[in-house]
C-alpha cells in the first residue's frame, strides 16, 4: 500500500530516502487523481523493497505541493536523492511511472 505522506513526514521520507521515491500529489474530489490512485497503489506493491511509493493529499499538505510548484492534480514526482528527476502531470499509463523508476533502479 502506498505511503500516506504528509507535510510534517515529506523530508524524512522522501528528500533523506536511500532508494527512489515515486510521490502522488492527489486530492479525493479530483476524478483523474481516482484513476490513477489503483495504479499507483499496483507500483507500490510492485516495487516494495526497491523503491518508496507515496501519496500527497495536496489539501491537507500544501507545502511541498507548492515548492515543487504542484498546480494541477494528479501530480506525480520522481525523486532520486532528495532531487525531483521526473514528472507526470495528469493522468498516464502505468509503464509512464514505473519507466521512470526502472530508470533509476539501473
Amino acid at each position: 500500500m502506498a505511503l500516506e505522506i504528509t507535510d510534517a513526514t515529506f523530508e524524512e521520507k522522501v528528500l533523506n530516502s536511500d532508494k527512489p521515491v515515486l510521490v502522488d500529489f492527489w486530492a479525493a474530489w479530483c476524478g483523474p487523481c481516482r484513476m490513477v490512485g489503483p495504479i499507483i497503489e499496483q507500483i507500490s506493491e510492485e516495487y516494495d523493497g526497491k523503491a518508496l511509493v507515496g501519496k500527497v493529499d495536496v489539501d491537507a499538505n500544501q507545502e511541498f505541493a507548492a515548492k515543487y510548484g504542484v498546480r494541477n492534480i494528479p501530480t506525480v514526482l520522481v525523486f532520486q536523492n532528495g532531487e525531483v528527476v521526473g514528472r507526470q502531470v495528469g493522468v498516464a499509463p502505468k509503464n509512464a511511472y514505473t519507466d521512470a523508476i526502472d530508470g533509476l533502479l539501473k
